[in-house]
């Protein structure tokens, strides 16, 4: 499954929309996502950015063993690509002392 996250642009043709960081999550809980896109900006920082799943993704690796899917960043807000990016690659040092 592909999951393209964000609350402006429409998911291309095969992947599933998801507006918030918790509708990613869960359906990353299921361990059927094969790739994640994500946008950082979505509208309220409340419900939380594209950032958090990074973030939810690196804890679950780091303590519950879970396969990362391939994370895609798609936000305009080059600041926050750039902190994206950085927890991407923090998973990826993770993977890599796993052994994974």
């Amino acid at each position: 499954m592909k999951i393209f996250l964000d609350d402006e642009r429409e998911a291309p043709a095969g992947w599933i929309q998801a507006r918030w960081p918790d509708e990613v999550i869960a359906l990353l809980k299921t361990g059927e996502v094969d790739t994640v896109s994500l946008d950082h900006d979505l509208g309220d920082d409340r419900r939380g950015t594209g950032y958090d799943v990074i973030r939810w993704i690196e804890e679950a690796v780091a303590l519950r063993g879970f396969k990362p899917p391939h994370i895609l960043v798609h936000s305009a807000n080059p600041a926050a690509a750039a902190r994206m990016h950085a927890g991407i690659a923090a998973i990826a040092n993770l993977m890599k002392t796993r052994g994974a």
